[in-house]
């Protein structure tokens, strides 16, 4: 009796040391509906309501098996719709985590403060009405909500700052969406790009804890508009079910390789 106590004993005790060694992060993705899409993929929505496990989580769960790692993903509706409004543009990113920054919420949004306690990686996203944008006037202000280039790169600059500030956490940016031909103009579509580029050749640096997944690419491939086959609807730019489930295995490995340093 003694001997088998002992050997279940030791078995215990490698079990709980083997536990201990597997590599756990924790991510938490901020979205509405683009994001809940991708999220989606080609999971069905009442399967999903029903488990919390659209593709992306799946996509999570089966890499965990394979490789013996436990990352965790969470994802959040942010901002809510009450009491804040639900917008997430430069702005509103800029106004929560920076302008209101702190350990308590700011309208019951956590701040970064607050989610950087609880997860290792944070991904935001904007709604393609970020891509809305009116013409410049020359007079920058960082704490305007009007949707202007000259507004969006101070919002963008305070909030590279603020991240930087927690080094110990990786932070996931998506380039703005795209919009349909059908639903913007020449020029507002010009101004996105436009913004788009800046972000990614001026904003973005090599070597800290910030990364790109680059939706706006995905969705244009190399023009200035979403194409029409990835589009929900022909005036509708979310992404269609079929577009989101290509995308929803890049998105989760993009998040791996950015958490196992992969991505530069």
């Amino acid at each position: 009796m003694n001997f088998i106590k002992i050997v279940f004993f030791f078995i215990l005790l490698v079990s709980c040391s083997s536990n201990d060694n597997i590599e756990m992060e924790k991510v938490v993705f901020l979205h509405h509906s683009t994001g809940r899409a991708i999220l989606l993929g080609n999971t069905n929505n009442y399967y999903y309501r029903l488990t919390g496990k659209g593709d992306v989580k799946k996509y999570f769960e089966r890499y965990n098996r394979k490789n013996e790692t436990n990352y965790q993903i969470t994802a959040i509706d942010f901002p809510k719709e009450f009491p804040y409004g639900g917008r997430n543009y430069p702005y509103d990113y800029y106004n929560i985590w920076v302008k209101n920054a702190g350990d308590s919420s700011f309208m019951q949004e956590p701040t970064l403060e607050m989610l950087t306690k609880e997860y290792d990686v944070v991904v935001f996203k904007h709604c393609f009405p970020a891509g809305f944008i009116l013409e410049d006037t020359g007079l920058p202000g960082i704490d305007s909500e009007d949707r202007r280039i000259e507004n969006y790169k101070l919002q963008y600059e305070a909030l590279k700052l603020k991240m930087h500030s927690f080094p110990d956490t990786k932070f996931i940016v998506w380039t703005i969406p795209a919009l349909l031909k059908s639903s913007t103009t020449e020029q507002q579509a010009q101004r996105t790009y436009d913004f788009y580029k800046w972000v990614v050749d001026q904003w973005n640096e090599a070597d800290d804890n910030i990364y790109l997944w680059d939706i706006y690419n995905y969705e244009t491939e190399g023009g200035i508009y979403m194409k029409e086959e990835y589009a929900k609807g022909k005036s509708d730019s979310h992404p269609n079910k079929e577009f989101a489930a290509k995308l929803s295995p890049v998105f989760s490995q993009f998040i791996i390789d950015c958490i196992k340093g992969n991505v530069n």
